[in-house]
């Protein structure tokens, strides 16, 4: 517990009306607050509150890198031993930010090892890393201990290497669909002998063989691992030698199961995975042959998180899985496993509180996929979901409709028809009283996307009932400026809007100039907004940053991106030559 006298405190004094706690006492309380949330808003109260929250803060969240500069936290909050840090605009997912944007962690390190060389945690999130930088990391903060890196780009694995050999108290590395030069898997190898301290490993993303025995000899050291996610070269008979060396898993990611069983192999796997008796999350399952799912299905007593959306399974295969999943609150599946495949899901999985499937090739129009059919199967059968991510191709007004009424606690709804423009399919309608109803349903809806053929009425019902929406994600979708002129008016909570081809343009963008400094970003691409619009934008707004992405031969005069977001850092210095700062 950090103590100070009330003197120290600059300005100090309670605010009128705020009751007076000794620091020692306000500060032991502070501990137990988590949420960045919560702790931004203690951080208001008063000034005394304001400091005591900074002495004890430990962890902080910064949504965009660019938000905030390292050297405004390090004057803000001097204990600091967690980062997550998140840097390219959520679409960046989609290749619609070059590669070379910007979000480089190097100058955050460089900052972050003289202010913070007790350092513990760092999660990064689209960000660009270096093997220098990962290098860096590794020899400057000794008692580092868990590093996440997920959708970052930059490394490879040589940069792994590093920290295996210099972080000798590490317990977590997760990497996770990062664009990474995969050069082999002998990284591994560079965890000394004496490294026992690891409880959560996770390279499933990466591509190469890796050294095996490597990987078991570290496996046998470390007793007190939890997590465990492996790639898909990692063969049945592998993976049952390093379950048998840790039964007290929490999650795992399997390898591949593609090649043939044989009697004891499958034995061997079965008696490996009925004495995972902790096992609540199960990922990975490439190439699943349904010879093993019996096997599997051992493994699924006490999961709470099942993720095959890497696994092509069929529906038969699906419904062998989940007749052990009776606890099972999250499932991620790829739409290969039909509307036979969701139905089951709705009698097998009543606990059910997030479902999200995936297309197997969205590219591929004549592949089944899944319907409003099984849509609404699952609603009916899961009335506790409050998540769902649901790629399909077409849809009706009367499912969407169904599937809000079913499961009125969504908070997360992602709705997304893989045709642009897509109307009902049986009546030819726009999809706005779809969507409408879920709003006008589903009253704690924080996060939304929005797609399908979609008429400014949408929005409209978006601005009139999604009072606490946080997260609105919108393409192919609206017909005049009215439409997202509704969603920044009637929004209160939003703080991220992210849209592309729609065709809205400058006034919609001047419309939420009294908003913005509110939200956390606004991105708009391929929509019809000009520079000078932009420019109005930045010169009425400074505290904005307010940016343009121009890429190859365009038109002048026309924003192709534009990505604005409040900070109290000023305009960014190391933007690329194609990324306009106004």
């Amino acid at each position: 517990m950090l103590t100070r006298k009330k003197k120290d405190v600059a300005g100090g004094g309670q605010g009128a009306g705020v009751p007076s706690f000794p620091d020692e006492v306000l500060e032991h309380v502070l501990a137990f607050v988590r949420s960045h949330k919560d702790r931004s808003a203690v951080s208001l109260v008063c000034k005394d509150w304001y400091a005591a929250e900074r002495w004890t803060r430990s962890h902080v969240f910064i949504g965009n890198c660019y938000s905030v500069s390292p050297e405004i936290l390090v004057r803000r909050f001097p204990n600091i031993r967690s980062i997550t840090l998140k840097g390219k605009p959520r679409f960046s997912d989609f290749n619609l930010v070059p590669a070379n944007w910007g979000a480089d962690i190097g100058s955050w390190l460089v900052v972050l090892a003289k202010a913070y060389p007790f350092l513990e945690e760092l999660r990064l999130k689209r960000m660009a890393v270096t093997d220098e930088s990962l290098d860096y990391l590794a020899q400057s903060f000794p008692n580092f201990r868990a590093l996440s890196l997920v959708s970052c780009d930059g490394f490879s694995t040589d940069g792994l290497a590093s920290i295996a050999t210099h972080c000798r108290n590490l317990t977590e590395l997760d990497i996770q669909e990062n664009d990474i030069l995969d050069l082999g898997g002998s990284w591994l190898s560079c965890f000394p002998e004496n490294f026992t301290s690891l409880e959560a490993l996770n390279f499933a993303s990466l591509n190469s063989e890796v050294n095996f025995d490597a990987l078991e000899r570290l496996v046998s050291r470390c007793r007190f691992l939890k997590v465990l996610k492996v790639n898909k070269c990692v063969t049945p008979e592998q993976l049952q030698r390093l379950l048998v060396k840790i039964p007290h898993l929490a999650e795992l990611g399997t390898g591949s199961f593609f090649q043939e069983p044989t009697p004891r192999l499958t034995a061997e796997l079965s008696n490996a995975f009925s004495n995972c008796k902790k096992l609540h999350t199960l990922s990975g399952l490439w190439d699943v042959t349904p010879l093993y799912i019996p096997a599997l299905s051992l493994a699924c007593a006490n999961l709470t998180f099942l993720n095959l959306s890497y696994s092509v399974l069929q529906s038969t295969e699906l419904v062998q899985l989940l007749a052990g999943c009776t606890q099972l609150r999250r499932l991620w599946v790829l739409d290969t496993v039909e509307d036979k495949g969701l139905e089951a899901v709705a009698s097998s999985c009543p606990e059910l509180e997030e479902l999200r499937v995936f297309p197997a090739d969205p590219f591929e129009p004549d592949l089944g996929g899944v319907t409003e059919s099984g849509f609404v199967a699952v609603s009916s059968g899961c009335p506790k979901l409050s998540y769902v991510l649901y790629f399909c191709k077409r849809m009706t007004n009367a499912a969407v409709e169904k599937v809000a009424q079913n499961c009125p606690n969504f908070t997360h709804f992602r709705l997304c028809i893989m045709n642009p423009w897509e109307p009902d399919y049986l009546t030819n309608e726009p999809m706005d009283e779809g969507f409408g109803a879920v709003v006008k349903h589903c009253s704690k809806i924080q996060r939304l996307a929005v797609s399908g053929l979609l008429t400014d009425r949408t929005f409209e019902y978006i601005g009139r009932y999604a009072k606490n929406l946080e997260t609105l994600s919108v393409a192919f979708a609206g017909s005049s400026d009215q439409g997202m002129q509704y969603v920044l008016q009637g929004c209160p909570k939003l703080r991220k809007l992210e849209i592309r081809d729609c065709p809205f343009g400058n006034a919609a963008l001047l419309s939420g100039l009294e908003r913005y400094e509110s939200m956390r970003s606004l991105w708009m691409s391929a929509c019809k907004v000009t520079i000078n619009a932009c420019k109005i934008l930045a010169r009425q707004m400074p505290r904005l940053n307010v940016e343009v992405i121009k890429e190859g031969e365009s038109d002048e005069m026309q924003a192709e991106k534009v990505y604005v977001y409040r900070t109290v850092a000023g305009p960014r210095t190391d933007a690329p030559p194609f990324v306009l700062t106004l």
